[in-house]
């Protein structure tokens, strides 16, 4: 690859991916908004669902990144069979896996709420949030299949165009539903549902169509669907190892209090901003790889990485300074709470400081997914689990003692450790991106 035409290559799918990334977390922020001021309550239940929330989409984020993977390596060898076939198979375990998830979230929802440590009012708001969202869950997964499915394509500008609309639909409803009806914090969940089955049913009739501009045949293999499954493990295994990570640090703010829980909320969500932000070098990454490896271009490979980890550390510096200096600005938007205002402009400092490092984590994650390195990043992220354990432990046996110092230096306390993880993740990664072991080629 000459580097004016990889350049364009990584554009091409990047700054798509990115406006679609963003758009979602920034329509999370405007639900937090939306929620925050009905109360201190209800932006810590939305903290508490929202983690289980969150996890019950992203174990299953394999749907996305697997598929990306397997249809660009298809596509790189020029296999047009597997292309579409690998987007068939995707969209139908994610359906299955949608039910079944959403099915268990319903019902299980006080206990999971509660095992999160969410009680009193709290827990109340959780529940009635969660069980309403997760009425969502099977189309969330049927839109991850199918955006996987056309980035593997090289097509990031239709899940853009269907993610801004959806998620723009998505603030309106909830905007009205809250506050012109009056339902309160399942007002604000219904509107996510209505939307994200809007973005599914539209995401299924253009790839349907794709397919058939093709001249292929849309065809159930109910053996494909297994081998989808079976593939997507070790993302699975990997992915939840990473929301253990997640759900953990969640468990610890709850044991600071309600202020710090409220505001780490709040600063998760800017979190997951800027990781949606900068994760579309790894949506790039990962449709670039496949394509590439299946194309058996290792050279080329190598130097999209090395090209995108450079833009990936620079852009986090960029958006971390951002955040850092604009906290003052930023927290008025979702409290009135005085407290709360203070422990989250405190902790988006700690969270602006990690960016560079969670630039280069999220391009060479990417980099791997789309190698098909699956096997490696489960067991690597357990021993990035295993590794921020001890953080865990010391924050979660020094709660008390946090908390009696101030929600501020509690909230810091608990991003400093979260940051900590960034670290381990990060010289795990390293250490497997300079080697040659993921660089398998052909079909795999």
């Amino acid at each position: 690859m000459r580097a004016p035409s990889l350049t364009r290559q990584i554009l091409n799918l990047a700054v798509p991916a990115f406006v679609a990334l963003v758009a979602e977390p920034l329509f999370l922020l405007v639900d937090s908004a939306i929620i925050g001021h009905l109360g201190t309550p209800q932006l810590a239940g939305l903290g508490i669902a929202g983690s289980v929330l969150s996890t019950a989409v992203g174990v299953f984020v394999f749907l996305a990144y697997g598929t990306t993977a397997a249809v660009a390596r298809a596509l790189g060898a020029g296999a047009s069979d597997r292309v579409v076939s690998a987007g068939v198979d995707g969209t139908v375990l994610a359906l299955l896996l949608g039910v079944v998830s959403g099915s268990v979230a319903t019902a299980a929802a006080p206990w999971l709420c509660a095992g999160l440590g969410a009680s009193g009012e709290v827990l109340v708001q959780a529940v009635a949030y969660l069980r309403v969202s997760a009425i969502g869950l099977p189309a969330m997964l049927v839109v991850l299949a199918i955006t996987g499915a056309l980035r593997g394509v090289q097509d990031t500008r239709t899940p853009l165009i269907v993610s801004v609309a959806g998620f723009s639909a998505n603030a309106l409803l909830n905007w009205w539903f809250v506050y012109g009806l009056g339902w309160g914090i399942a007002g604000s969940a219904w509107g996510t549902v209505i939307a994200q089955l809007a973005m599914a049913l539209a995401l299924v009739a253009v790839w349907v169509s794709r397919v058939r501009r093709s001249g292929a045949t849309l065809r159930l293999h109910p053996a494909g669907v297994l081998a989808a499954a079976t593939s997507g493990v070790p993302l699975l295994v990997r992915t939840l190892a990473l929301r253990a990570v997640l759900l953990l640090t969640t468990w610890v703010a709850a044991a600071l209090g309600e202020v710090p829980l409220a505001a780490h909320q709040v600063a998760f969500t800017v979190w997951t901003l800027l990781a949606f932000a900068l994760d579309a070098l790894a949506i790039a990454g990962q449709a670039l790889t496949g394509k590439g490896l299946g194309a058996a271009d290792v050279a080329g490979v190598r130097q999209a990485t090395a090209v995108m980890v450079r833009w990936g550390v620079i852009g986090g510096a960029v958006v971390g300074a951002v955040v850092a200096v604009a906290g003052p600005f930023i927290a008025p938007l979702f409290t009135t709470d005085p407290a709360v205002r203070s422990a989250l402009v405190a902790s988006l400092i700690v969270v602006g400081i990690g960016q560079p490092v969670a630039g280069y984590v999220f391009v060479v994650d990417g980099v791997l997914i789309g190698a098909g390195d699956g096997r490696w990043l489960a067991g690597g992220m357990i021993a990035v689990l295993v590794g921020y354990l001890p953080v865990v432990a010391v924050l979660r046996l020094n709660a008390d003692a946090l908390a009696g110092q101030g929600a501020v230096a509690a909230t810091v306390a608990l991003w400093l450790g979260f940051t900590a993880f960034m670290l381990i993740r990060s010289a795990m990664l390293w250490w497997r991106e300079r080697g040659d072991a993921w660089l398998v080629t052909g079909l795999g």
